[in-house]
């Protein structure tokens, strides 16, 4: 195949599944043009880092993928095609699952995630594990995003630092961007997936809490934690829900029954899209960005969107000044329940990270304020916990998206940049980042499309017809350099 690195490189991975099925590219063949490729590119000071490890099986998964195509078995559209995962989830290659802590850089999972799990039934092939901001940047509140003590700093292949608060999917958007994979799960429990997403000019999906199993990763907020994918395009970020998403016993959050019968959209034509302004859209702070999102307004409407602005949230002014204890409760809870039944590198609680960072200063170069202060949180069965937890669904859900939904009669909401990423993280719903350009200072500008909880269906057909219309990706010259 002559366009092999462009097609690997910016292509999509529904493309990159038929090149395969149709033996214009063998799985083999993508596999080690990716693992080339990130050994060029991801190591040294001018590597971006953003890959943690390689999957000792990558290659024998590709020959079997090639095998059984070769057989006349296919698997579906993801056959052969291949991925990396974030280095929180759990794979069974024999590569360590450490969410970035030096203290657990060697863990070694006992078993896989069952969104890994059903990658490999449908025919996906595991290249290796990302890098991620530690503990999915609840370390300390001035640790940058990008870094951890097991991986390092991940670099951003638009050449801008990942900042503060941008996220822990850093690395699967990386990799996504500069061209290491087809596509890479990360997960999100505020901003995780859609600001990396945002930052890297990528698409970005975190479905609604529930929709994907979390059997296999270490968590932070269960009550908020979603898997999803990053990818190069919406229909993309589709194909890989379809193949992850479902009940699974053993995170009983995906039992819930969700009924989303929603049809697809050929275009915008009377699609009713409401624009939160009310310290959402309004905290967008700068002229440019303004100006950039009624632009982006404009061409929608054109296109035959309908536009309700404003359509606002009655209680966003509260959920601006809300300060609950739910993270650090739950973070607390839920990492010494795994810790205590797994005993990882001989941690039993989130005391004893902490002590061992204690012990190795190297390793928390920006302190550990986070994890002290979810470490003295309110217990998950305390009164504060019930009553913080109940107020930001209220908040976020009832009286925010929901509310905001109905007052406007409207499909979904869109919103600029990540302005409502601790709205939708509070209401457990799904969620679409869309790249959209760039800035006047060539700084990658998006949008987010979000909607009810479990309508995740309705929301990425809407993002994907908004994204026929506005999105444009920022393409760094890291995906056309170096190529092999």
């Amino acid at each position: 195949m002559k366009d092999i690195s462009l097609l690997l490189t910016t292509g999509s991975a529904r493309h990159i599944g038929e090149a395969i099925a149709s033996g214009q590219l063998t799985s083999v063949e993508a596999t080690e043009w990716y693992l080339n490729r990130i050994q060029q590119c991801n190591p040294g000071e001018k590597g971006l880092n953003c890959v943690r490890s390689i999957s000792r099986l990558a290659l024998e998964e590709a020959k079997r993928a090639d095998d059984e195509l070769a057989a006349g078995h296919s698997r579906g559209p993801l056959h052969g095609v291949p991925y990396l995962a974030k280095d929180n989830v759990f794979t069974g290659d024999g590569s360590f699952a450490s969410a970035g802590a030096s203290a657990l850089a060697e863990f070694l999972p006992p078993y896989e995630a069952t969104l890994v799990s059903r990658l490999r039934d449908a025919g996906a092939v595991l290249l290796g594990k990302t890098n991620l901001t530690e503990f999915a940047d609840f370390v300390a509140d001035t640790m940058p995003s990008g870094f951890s003590g097991a991986g390092g700093v991940v670099r951003n292949p638009l050449g801008v630092e990942y900042g503060r608060g941008q996220g822990s999917s850093v690395g699967s958007a990386a990799a996504v961007a500069a061209g290491f994979c087809a596509f890479a799960i990360g997960s999100e429990t505020q901003n995780s997936i859609q600001a990396p997403a945002v930052h890297t000019s990528i698409v970005g999906f975190k479905p609604s809490v529930g929709q994907v199993s979390r059997h296999g990763l270490i968590p932070l907020v269960p009550s908020q934690d979603s898997p999803g994918p990053l990818t190069r395009s919406v229909d993309d970020a589709l194909l890989i829900f379809q193949a992850i998403a479902g009940p699974d016993m053993n995170d009983t959050a995906t039992l819930a029954d969700f009924s989303d019968d929603a049809s697809r959209h050929n275009d915008l034509q009377g699609l009713r899209i409401g624009i939160p302004r009310r310290f959402m859209a309004d905290n967008v702070n700068t002229d440019d960005h303004k100006a950039i999102f009624n632009d982006l307004l404009a061409s929608l409407s054109r296109a035959g969107a309908i536009i309700v602005d404003p359509c606002d949230m009655p209680a966003a002014e509260q959920l601006n000044a809300v300060r609950s204890c739910v993270f650090r409760s739950e973070f607390h809870s839920s990492l010494n329940t795994l810790l205590a039944g797994l005993k990882p590198c001989g941690m039993t609680s989130m005391g004893d990270i902490i002590e061992w960072n204690k012990s190795h200063p190297e390793a928390i170069p920006y302190g550990q304020s986070l994890l002290d202060a979810a470490k003295a949180s309110p217990d998950i069965r305390s009164a504060q916990y019930i009553n913080d937890r109940r107020h930001d669904v209220a908040l976020s859900l009832h009286e925010g998206i929901l509310a905001a939904l109905k007052k406007g009669s409207t499909d979904v909401l869109l919103s600029p940049m990540t302005v409502a990423a601790k709205c939708t993280g509070k209401a457990g719903v799904p969620v679409v980042a869309i790249p959209a350009g760039a800035d006047a200072a060539g700084l990658p500008f998006g949008v987010t499309v979000y909607g009810a909880p479990g309508q995740d269906y309705a929301v990425i057909y809407a993002a994907e017809a908004i994204e026929k219309v506005i999105g444009k990706r920022v393409l760094p010259d890291f995906t056309v350099a170096n190529e092999t």
